[in-house]
């Protein structure tokens, strides 16, 4: 609670952010007392009807005044000698935080005396951190305020000094350098460090919206120094005394006269390190140059940082509640019934008895072709598994990536077009495979090697001229579990179900020859296979195209669009199954067999189930297809709500949260995306309960924040996140705010993630995430209405 309404204060103090208010204005003054001896002092200017805060208040209430100092300057330049002493403040009751409360009205001045441990330093750098009301508001700021020890010192420290120019190569080539001239002992980083946990790479960002130039490489650096640095405890990559940075253009647009480029960097000397800044420049193709001033990163940038931490409380209350995988197992038995299909296709099937057979002949004994079959499933296995691994490194890299990559529009449309492309080869009309020459360079392996790794090149070998049959089913798989929220386990679990189950005849029947003649013969059976499965890619083509619409809401699959596309391709393959439409490759019908008759009327039915998803009141909600076609609001006809099943919502976090202050309500975050499946499967089977429902209807403000919405914010909304490790992320679209926000808050980066809260940001109990069982989130709901009442 120590932070807490002071800081919804300044969250929802809309005026106060908008018009950058500052009431209380710093200064500083340094007192000798010996060589060794000063008394730091800080003055603040407070403006009438405003109050700061004393250095020492109970629990609960405003953020006391706090000066801290740098902890390796407390150990190694000077230590505190006692507390701060204030000037006379005034301690009265406070309606705002129900308790007494010590502050000052008008001025106040606080002294710190200090003793130093090096008589040679020549200044002292602290920084204030403090909030200030009035009768209406408040506003949380900090500061960084520097005491020079020796006449003449300057308080504000510029140790990088930018400048430029530009250097016509030819007609439409040109040449922009970038100097960088740095005080003594301070230094700025190379491009080169990558590190989250190091210091913040110099980084350069060319301003071309119309596209009137093009840029020919990557900026070019002049000779760097690499060392380790304690500070951050690694070898990091920096210059000294100079920086030149060099980037040759192409100009594309011959009315262009000037380049705009944007530098962002951080200086640091031996003891610390300023605050990130980023310098922009204009250079005119003409030879002039125009400079635009530094802006502080830490001043509007660090300050929309601190609006995205809720200071969320009660997690003591509540246990936190694990965030159920979509089941690892269960994507692990989807690629085990992949695996399953392909091994009914023409790729695949035939090479089963032949290959049984090499190894029971080609043994000296029975036993020893049994455990060459089992070597050979094992390798077949672990090539599967081996795929995967890659997009473990990715996982790696950012906890929010695979989320990123999920939810990109262009990526959604890559693998439209390469399920589609996968479906019609399946119809015949063409033939994916890898280059012959893999195949027979690992057939020859196998022939010449022998032994165990002969037969790992002899696995490979069907991996890689079963492609054609294999290679779409892995990228659907590949596919599924990059837009599902466990990312790059979800896709080892998939990959390794895949792999076993394509793995387990060739060892099975090794072990067991006989069952060979139980297996049918080859035939036209295996074609008809394929086509089955390119109607499901198709459709399932049309999902990832789905999830690009949702995204950047264009409009154009609309709910009923989606089904009716549905309902065409089972159509189709209702007709196909019946005999009255043929693809090449198929074989004469001569009749239609049990199997293929009981398909049939299958796909029918399931036709005939989702055809009334296409009216404006259809007469049934298509639940068990959750999470696959649109959401229900996203529809041709006019809805009354945007909101999951006409409920009551908001998509703007302070909207939110007023609405729930005026209603006298709990909150219900709702984590969710566009294109989430979970997150559809629990409005549409979950919240349609009517107990489920009634409850968020009547006793519940909906906030869902769509974590993959890639519509960008107002330029005056964006900013860079200054992560706690100084590190930035740039926040420019309403995906990057309400990620980031999930993230930081709760420490969660997966999909529907659901947090109940009172109006002061304590939890109301554990968050929880897909919860398919109604009674259990029911339970859930009602526990957090009982909470926020008492």
């Amino acid at each position: 609670m120590k932070h807490l309404l002071a800081f919804l204060i300044v969250l929802f103090s809309i005026q106060t952010v908008f018009s950058q208010i500052e009431p209380v204005k710093w200064s500083t003054e340094v007192e000798k007392i010996s060589d060794t001896e000063y008394n730091l002092i800080y003055k603040a200017d407070i403006e009438d009807h405003w109050h700061l805060y004393s250095q020492t208040l109970p629990e609960g209430g405003a953020i006391p005044t706090e000066f801290i100092y740098n902890e390796d300057a407390l150990k190694n330049d000077f230590k505190l000698v006692g507390k701060a002493i204030e000037s006379e403040s005034i301690t009265k009751f406070d309606k705002v935080f129900q308790m007494d409360l010590t502050y000052f009205d008008n001025a106040a001045t606080f002294t710190q005396k200090i003793e130093l441990n090096d008589s040679n330093i020549s200044q002292i750098e602290a920084e204030i951190s403090y909030q200030a009301c009035d009768d209406a508001r408040c506003i949380f700021e900090s500061e960084i305020v520097t005491f020079p020890l020796k006449e003449g010192q300057s308080q504000v420290f510029e140790p990088v000094k930018w400048s430029s120019e530009i250097k016509k190569l030819s007609d439409s080539e040109y040449q922009l350098i970038y100097t960088a001239d740095l005080d003594e002992k301070w230094h700025i980083y190379s491009q080169k460090n990558t590190s989250l946990d190091g210091p913040i790479a110099t980084e350069f960002t060319f301003n071309d919206i119309n596209k009137d130039y093009e840029l020919v490489g990557k900026v070019e650096e002049s000779k760097s120094v690499t060392k380790y640095e304690n500070a951050f405890k690694m070898d990091v990559t920096y210059f000294e005394n100079k920086a030149i940075f060099t980037q040759k253009i192409k100009v594309l647009n011959p009315a262009l006269n000037k380049i705009e480029a944007e530098v962002l960097f951080q200086a640091c000397d031996d003891t610390k390190c300023l605050a990130p800044t980023s310098f922009e420049f204009i250079n005119n193709l003409d030879g002039t140059e125009a400079l635009i001033e530094t802006t502080k990163i830490d001043a509007e940038n660090l300050e929309k940082s601190r609006q995205l931490d809720l200071n969320i409380t009660g997690w003591d209350n509540y246990k936190q509640e694990e965030v159920k995988e979509k089941t690892n197992f269960g994507i692990f038995i989807l690629g085990f019934i992949g695996g399953l299909i392909v091994l009914l296709t023409p790729c695949v099937f035939p090479m089963i008895p032949l290959t049984v057979s090499f190894f029971t002949k080609s043994a000296e004994n029975s036993q020893k072709g049994i455990a060459n079959a089992i070597l050979y499933g094992f390798f077949i296995l672990l090539i599967y598994v081996l795929l995967s691994l890659p997009f473990h490194f990715l996982d790696s890299l950012d906890p929010e990536i695979l989320n990123t990559i999920s939810t990109n529009v262009w990526l959604n449309i890559i693998f439209f077009l390469i399920l589609g492309f996968f479906a019609f080869s399946f119809f015949g009309f063409y033939e994916i495979t890898l280059p012959a020459s893999w195949g027979n360079k690992m057939d020859e392996k196998s022939s010449s090697i022998g032994g165990f790794i002969g037969i790992f090149f002899m696995a490979l070998t069907l991996a890689i001229v079963s492609f054609s049959c294999t290679g779409p089913i892995l990228g659907s798989l590949l596919a599924g579990s990059l837009t599902s929220d466990g990312g790059a386990m979800q896709l080892t679990a998939g990959m390794s179900g895949f792999g076993l189950a394509l793995a387990l005849p060739f060892t099975l029947f090794a072990m067991f020859p006989k069952w060979l003649n139980a297996l049918p013969k080859s035939g036209g059976w295996l074609n008809s296979v394929k086509v089955v499965l390119g109607f499901l890619e198709l459709a399932m083509a049309f999902k990832f195209l789905s999830n690009a619409d949702l995204v950047s809401h264009w409009g154009l699959l609309k709910r009923e669009i989606f089904l009716g596309i549905w309902i065409i391709l089972g159509i189709g393959l209702f007709l196909y199954l019946i005999g009255k439409i043929k693809f090449p490759h198929d074989s004469p019908l001569k009749k239609l067999s049990f199997l293929r008759i009981s398909t049939a009327v299958l796909v029918i039915s399931f036709v005939i189930y989702i055809a009334p998803g296409i009216l404006k009141n259809p007469t049934w909600d298509l639940t068990a297809l959750s999470g696959f076609p649109p959401p229900i609001s996203y529809s041709i006809y006019e809805k009354d709500s945007e909101c999951p099943l006409g409920l009551d919502c908001y998509k703007d976090l302070d909207e939110g949260i007023a609405a729930a202050k005026a209603a006298n309500k709990p909150i219900m975050l709702d984590f969710t995306g566009w294109a989430c499946v979970n997150c559809r499967k629990m409005e549409e089977q979950v919240w349609s309960q009517s107990k489920i429902y009634k409850i968020l209807k009547e006793e519940y403000i909906i906030i869902s924040l769509y974590v993959d919405d890639r519509k960008e914010l107002p330029k005056e909304e964006q900013f860079k996140y200054v992560k706690p490790n100084g590190n930035l992320k740039n926040i420019r679209t309403i995906g990057d705010k309400w990620a980031t926000l999930q993230t930081l808050n709760f420490q969660n980066n997966s999909q529907p993630f659901y947090v109940l809260l009172n109006h002061n940001m304590e939890l109301l109990n554990h968050t929880t995430a897909y919860t398919p069982n109604a009674d259990e989130y029911f339970e859930w709901l009602q526990k957090g209405v009982e909470n926020f009442k008492k």
